[in-house]
């Protein structure tokens, strides 16, 4: 992404006269803001605890800190989060969060309990710019990027959600996050990288870079600085086998081809067989489930540590696609397993409240679709 085309869709500054939020700043940013105030750094380091690790937002529950103090602070300062203007539970316990920005644009977040794992699906962008076929928020325009302080704010959201402050050192219900909800995270790589340090950091929320996964359709020129810098757990939206059924259905695809996305998979800093690359293969009737699909993707994947999570298409309105039969998918995952491979076939979760993979629009846009094709209808 070009610096000018990121900054066209940067987040919005806070407005002019608003107190500044604390929730977002990074270590170096908390403490240049104390020594804005004529503050030592050890209150940086008192702020980080309430606000990370005890989820604190209120400036007079911070009983650490002197009188005097909260009070400065509060005149020029706050704690934001995210609004919640929906929470959705679906039947299998899956929970959907529509929160809302400062200017008023919405995102979802979703978590995903399971017997061994509860994993919180985080968003990077305000809609997407990939227009992937296969994905509902692919039919979402991009809006923006969103910020640093509202990547983390989902985390911090989810957990007020599910009680789970202070940061609990075990038995904690989030235990893994994914950037895999609405948008590119290496088209925002900047605000991520910033949001996952803070979440990765042992005195604040405290998730290890080994629970924490970044999802790319194949922004080849940061993978590696990904790897090199954050050092997380990477899995690559792949979806077809040959350069033409992947560059129909992932536009993506005609600027970073199989070839160079493979290689740089082959580069990621970190691979090897006790951490893998996953690689996300949604199963479309007729497109790419074929066995000559299989075959190729095993010779894909050669020399590249790797998992393939095998998902089921989750339709979703006006989607044109189809899922694969079970028996194809079963033959399919038949033959990688032969190959060595590991392809677990990923349940499908919260497709009663479109919460399941491919799924996530935000409903405010959905509404306003709604809206409009009631008065065209008028």
């Amino acid at each position: 992404m070009s610096q000018n085309h990121a900054e066209a869709f940067a987040p919005p500054g806070e407005a002019q006269g608003e107190k500044r939020n604390l929730a977002g700043l990074s270590r170096a940013e908390m403490a240049a803001a104390m020594a804005d105030l004529g503050e030592k750094p050890f209150r940086a380091k008192q702020l980080w605890h309430w606000i990370y690790h005890r989820g604190e937002t209120d400036f007079a529950a911070m009983t650490t800190l002197s009188k005097d103090f909260r009070a400065r602070l509060a005149q020029t300062h706050a704690v934001r989060r995210p609004a919640v203007t929906e929470a959705l539970v679906s039947k299998d316990g899956t929970r959907k969060w529509l929160l809302r920005m400062a200017d008023g644009q919405e995102v979802e977040t979703v978590y995903i309990p399971e017997e061994d794992r509860g994993t919180l699906c985080v968003s990077s962008q305000v809609g997407c710019t990939l227009t992937c076929k296969f994905c509902h928020t692919g039919t979402q325009r991009l809006v923006r990027n969103l910020s640093a302080a509202e990547i983390v704010g989902q985390i911090m959201v989810a957990r007020d959600g599910l009680g789970e402050w202070p940061s609990p050192a075990e038995g904690r219900k989030i235990t893994n996050i994914v950037l895999m909800g609405m948008g590119e995270p290496l088209y925002n790589y900047d605000n991520v990288a910033t949001a996952m340090k803070i979440a990765m950091d042992n005195e604040g929320l405290s998730v290890s870079k080994r629970k924490i996964t970044l999802s790319t359709s194949g922004v080849v020129p940061e993978m590696e600085r990904c790897g090199r810098e954050l050092d997380v757990n990477l899995a690559v939206s792949l979806h077809a086998t040959d350069d033409e059924t992947r560059g129909k259905i992932m536009p993506i695809n005609n600027k970073y081809p199989l070839k160079m996305l493979l290689d740089a998979c082959r580069n990621y800093p970190g691979t090897h067989n006790a951490r893998r690359i996953t690689f996300e293969y949604v199963m479309l009737k007729g497109v790419n489930d074929g066995e000559a699909d299989a075959k190729r993707l095993i010779r894909l994947l050669k020399d590249i540590p790797a998992k393939v999570n095998l998902i089921p298409f989750n339709p979703w309105p006006g989607s044109f696609f189809e899922c694969s039969e079970p028996a194809v998918i079963k033959r399919f995952a038949d033959i990688l397993s032969a190959a060595h491979i590991s392809c677990p076939v990923r349940a499908t979760r919260g497709d009663d409240i479109l919460a399941a993979c491919g799924q996530l629009k935000s409903e405010s846009e959905r509404k306003k679709k709604s809206e409009r094709e009631a008065v065209a209808e008028a």
